[in-house]
């Protein structure tokens, strides 16, 4: 392996699709996985310049005394409005951007993924290489996330798919696309999607 930086490849799908679940299939395949979303709530509790800004938007009572995040807060009074999500995500995004590149950087392996929930609505796919769609029929997603989640409720899970791009936008968006089906196996797509990738190199 020389010392190329690996591709940078976005792996996404809407809540109950099983991005997570083809990732770790990846990872198998011994691709290192950043999951995005897990780094943004490291980063909004650890990162001193990202926190100050949440603060400076959101208040002092965006985090709890201790230093860590109020999610109580953050759950009611920023991701239930649609214009203070955007300020946040504005905030977040660059951040993780920046963490991401970082990491990458110090990945000796063809490619890498980037494993988020809003990689389009978010125009973050702009900076990868390639991207794949972890793609599932609407009410096979809510029966998983509602087997997943039992605190969820089956309007609550349908209010987020709402706010998600649909799976046809998605699919035209993405360069490759997995089918989470019950009918369709999972383990024989990623490995054409990663002799795929690896012949990009």
């Amino acid at each position: 392996m020389t010392d190329q930086k690996p591709l940078l490849v976005g792996i996404t799908g809407g809540i109950g699709a099983g991005k997570s679940t083809a990732a770790k299939i990846f990872s198998v395949l011994g691709i290192p996985i950043y999951s995005a979303d897990d780094r943004a709530k490291w980063l909004m509790a650890h990162n001193e310049t990202l926190k100050k800004e949440i603060q400076n938007t959101f208040g002092k009572e965006a985090f709890l005394p201790d230093g860590s995040l109020n999610k109580l807060y953050l759950a009611n009074e920023v991701f239930s409005d649609e214009q203070k999500t955007k300020k946040i995500n504005n905030l977040v995004h660059p951040a993780v951007k920046l963490d991401f590149e970082s990491w990458a950087n110090k990945q000796n392996t063809p490619y890498v993924l980037k494993e988020a929930a809003l990689l389009f609505e978010t125009g973050s796919y702009k900076e990868l290489n390639k991207v794949i769609n972890v793609s599932a029929p609407v009410k096979l997603r809510v029966r998983r996330v509602l087997m997943r989640d039992p605190q969820r409720s089956e309007e609550q899970i349908n209010a987020i798919i709402d706010r998600q791009l649909p799976d046809t936008d998605k699919n035209k968006l993405a360069d490759f696309i997995i089918k989470n089906t019950e009918n369709q196996q999972l383990i024989p797509q990623v490995l054409k999607i990663h002799n795929k990738l690896l012949l990009l190199k």
